[in-house]
């Protein structure tokens, strides 16, 4: 899959540079600057979340996470979730991980949709610019749509069955 998409991106940049050579020299230009300003928070990122994993037994995680009850371990992962700053760039690498070792599906649905949608620690910001009742009420709403969507995912890998 790697290798279609790195192909599929190359032939896409060599047709830009055909089209427009100072455009695609100024979006490398840009991208690469981009990817340099992200790369050292990434690296950080990355090794923080690995030296957790290392210090985590694999039994806890399976424990709390990756156990039958589907409701405790989606429930936890959603609080977890919910009360965890993140970039999307760092979560999904480490859902890949933690399904390797063995955490359910919808524990992870339920862990990255509430990563996204809410925001209890932005819960301040959020505040002096929508009010609270606002703020509180999409938490709430984007709360439950990520129950939804772990509840779905665990039927379509038929984890709730």
């Amino acid at each position: 899959m790697f290798y279609y998409l790195l192909s599929i991106t190359i032939v896409a940049l060599i047709i830009s540079f055909i089209f427009d050579k100072k455009k695609t020299i100024k979006a490398i230009q840009v991208s690469y600057k981009k990817f340099t300003n992200i790369l050292p928070a990434f690296l950080i990122m990355l090794i923080l979340v690995s030296i957790a994993l290392f210090l985590v037994p694999d039994e806890v995680i399976m424990h709390y996470l990756g156990s039958k009850n589907n409701f405790f371990s989606v429930t936890l992962a959603s609080i977890f979730g919910s009360i965890t700053l993140m970039p999307g760039f760092i979560a999904y690498p480490l859902c890949g991980i933690l399904l390797k070792k063995g955490v359910s599906y919808m524990a992870l649905a339920a862990f990255t949709t509430t990563l996204m949608m809410v925001g209890v620690l932005s819960y301040p910001v959020e505040k002096e610019y929508f009010g609270a009742k606002v703020t509180i009420i999409r938490n709430l709403i984007s709360f439950i749509i990520s129950i939804i969507v772990a509840v779905t995912i665990g039927f379509f890998f038929g984890e709730l069955i």
